[in-house]
C-alpha cells in the first residue's frame, strides 16, 4: 500500500502493489455497510480475494503476505493504525494466521566517501556515527518512501533477502484498535489525556 517507487522497484514475478490514496475511512465510527462504500477498502478487499466479515474465506487469499508500507511519520502511523484496525475488526483470521506484516523502511542514509549505510533507528545511527568518528559524514533523513528511488526502496525495504518485516500479532491489532477507540471515539477525556501525555514525545511531526 505505497508510493509509485514501490510499483517501479518491485519484482513483478511475486510482488503486487496496491496504492491507497490518502487515508481510508475511519472504521471506528462507521458500520460495516458504510465501510464497504469506501472505494479504497473495496479495492483492498478485491485484491486480497477473501471477502470480508461473515463472507471472509481465508482459502481464497491471493497473497501469502499482506505487507503495509507507510511513511515513517505521523500520517504514516495513522494510516497503519487504520489498516490494522480494519483487519482486526473485519478480517481477523488474516491477522491470527500471521499473514499481515509491516515493512520497516530506513530512517536515514549515512554516507562517508563511497561507504553507504541505511539506518533503521536513531540508536543505530548514533552507533555508526561513533564508529566512523568523522566530520565528513552525510546524513539524509527519509521522511517518506517517495524520497527513495525505486532501486533504493527495493534494496532497503522490499528485497526479501535484505528487508526487515514485522509480523503483526493479534496483540498488535488489538493495541491499534484500542488506540483508535481513544483517538477517534466519542469519549473526550481519554483522548485529551493521551494527547497531554504524549505531546512532548512526538518527533518528526509534519505540519
Amino acid at each position: 500500500f505505497v508510493h509509485n517507487s514501490a510499483k517501479q522497484g518491485r519484482n513483478r514475478e511475486f510482488q503486487a502493489i496496491l496504492p491507497l490514496r490518502g487515508k481510508i475511512l475511519n472504521v471506528e465510527k462507521a458500520r460495516l455497510h458504510k465501510v464497504m462504500e469506501n472505494k479504497e477498502i473495496i479495492a483492498m478487499i478485491t485484491a486480497l480475494g477473501t471477502g470480508v466479515a461473515d463472507e471472509f474465506n481465508i482459502e481464497k487469499l491471493r497473497y501469502d503476505k499482506v505487507i503495509i508500507m507507510t511513511d515513517a511519520d505521523v500520517d504514516g502511523s495513522h494510516i497503519m493504525t487504520l489498516l490494522l484496525t480494519f483487519f482486526y475488526r473485519h478480517m481477523k483470521i488474516l491477522v491470527e494466521q500471521g499473514h499481515v506484516y509491516v515493512a520497516q523502511p530506513p530512517l536515514y542514509k549515512l554516507s562517508k566517501g563511497k561507504t553507504i549505510e541505511y539506518v533503521y533507528s536513531d540508536g543505530q545511527k548514533e552507533k555508526i556515527l561513533q564508529e566512523w568518528s568523522s566530520d565528513k559524514v552525510s546524513i539524509q533523513r527519509y521522511k517518506g518512501l517517495g524520497e527513495m528511488n525505486p532501486r533504493q526502496l527495493w534494496e532497503t525495504t522490499m528485497d526479501p533477502t535484505t528487508r526487515t518485516l514485522k509480523k503483526v500479532a493479534v496483540e498488535d491489532a488489538i493495541a491499534a484498535d484500542q488506540m483508535f477507540t481513544v483517538l477517534m471515539g466519542d469519549e473526550v477525556e481519554p483522548r485529551r489525556d493521551f494527547i497531554m501525555k504524549n505531546a512532548k514525545e512526538v518527533v518528526n511531526l509534519d505540519v
